[in-house]
């Protein structure tokens, strides 16, 4: 059988998600929650690494046109990421915890760990 390739926006960012949550589940991290939302912000992927919570945010590009996947994290959007974080930590309880990026230009996958810090 043929494997899905995916067409809408949608469906390539959920491919994504799903790519970057197999690779850091193969790097140890245990996945907590998907496509954490609230209202001014959403996180893509939520694990844990030990005593750690990563908050996780994946950014796929077919190219690096445009300056490839990671210059589409600016300022506004890690303070949307940092916004729903807090209301994560708020939830299920305070805890270390950072932000990593996953970023898919094409075929590669590169994982920013402490990508970005709240200041």
């Amino acid at each position: 059988m043929a494997p899905i390739i995916p067409h809408t926006r949608q469906e390539i960012g959920s491919a994504g998600e799903e790519t970057a949550a197999r690779h850091l589940a193969a790097q140890g991290l245990r996945l907590l929650a998907r496509n954490f939302r609230v209202k001014g912000g959403e996180i893509d992927l939520v694990c844990r690494d030990g005593a750690t919570t990563v908050f996780v945010e994946v950014r796929r590009r077919a190219g690096s046109g445009f300056g490839g996947a990671a210059a589409s994290i600016g300022p506004a959007k890690q303070r949307r990421l940092i916004l729903a974080a807090r209301h994560w930590l708020a939830q299920q309880g305070e805890t270390p915890c950072r932000f990593d990026c996953v970023l898919i230009d094409g075929e590669r996958l590169i994982w920013l760990k402490d990508a970005f810090r709240p200041d």
